[in-house]
């Protein structure tokens, strides 16, 4: 039975394997040097395990990169779907490895199909929460979840999210005014416009001024001399309203 058709088999019961057998499997997928096929024969043995043990090795497979890209997908497809078939066994593995590592983006795709829909969000702001808005040398992890988030509109995260408006890195701050204004919340507005004040980017001042004029949310009269001061050019406020210049 091949790696890729492993999911398309009745499962059989899940095997147990020892330390030692287990401690291979994971010398062979942390290793791009492994050989393909023994690499792939080590996750298909880890997805049949079903195990919170073989789930903390699958999640390994996601620290690298392999040429060709298109067997580097599959495999860590592969890996998923294996994640994922140990169910809420995996859940602490896959928080685990989210603290500490490099991308966050494949781990997350295997929480969404094991967390329910509605608990998801919780899950979600707690892997955020390990995160304050000082420099960090790789935003990637909170740029994913801070992106991810932008899918579960409740107050709970636009709180979670508003104070990252301010983060020291600019594409984490660029992420956030994306997502604040996914959340479709005006009550967002004091927030974003005290991210204008001070703010460097252009994109990220673009970015608000237009969402805000495409929206129409309307600007409580206490900020509106706070917002004039830093609108770009193109913006203007108007009746308590961002205006394109020209419209």
């Amino acid at each position: 039975m091949g790696l890729f058709d492993l999911f398309s088999k009745k499962k059989s019961e899940a095997p147990r394997v020892s330390d030692r057998e287990l401690a291979r499997y994971e010398r062979l997928v942390s290793s791009k040097l492994s050989q393909n096929i023994d690499r792939q024969e080590a996750i298909e043995a880890l997805c049949r395990m079903e195990s919170a043990a073989a789930a903390a090795v699958l999640l390994k497979r996601f620290d690298w990169m392999l040429d060709p890209s298109i067997t580097d997908q599959e495999e860590k497809e592969a890996c998923v779907r294996g994640i994922v078939s140990a169910g809420d066994a995996a859940i602490a593995p896959v928080r685990a490895y989210c603290k500490k590592a490099e991308s966050v983006m494949w781990p997350l795709k295997a929480l969404k199909s094991i967390v329910p829909s509605e608990s998801l969000a919780e899950e979600l702001l707690a892997l955020l929460d390990q995160y304050d808005t000082e420099y960090v040398r790789n935003v990637e992890p909170k740029v994913q979840l801070i992106t991810e988030l932008a899918q579960h509109k409740s107050e709970d995260v636009r709180i979670a999210l508003e104070p990252f408006l301010q983060d020291a890195s600019e594409p984490v701050r660029f992420a956030t005014v994306t997502s604040v204004f996914a959340l479709g919340s005006s009550a967002s507005v004091p927030a974003l416009v005290a991210a204008m004040v001070g703010e460097e980017s252009q994109r990220i001042k673009n970015r608000i001024s237009q969402r805000l004029a495409e929206l129409g949310w309307a600007i409580p009269e206490e900020l509106h001399a706070q917002l004039r001061s830093t609108l770009p050019p193109s913006f203007r406020l108007e009746a308590n309203v961002v205006k394109a210049a020209g419209s």
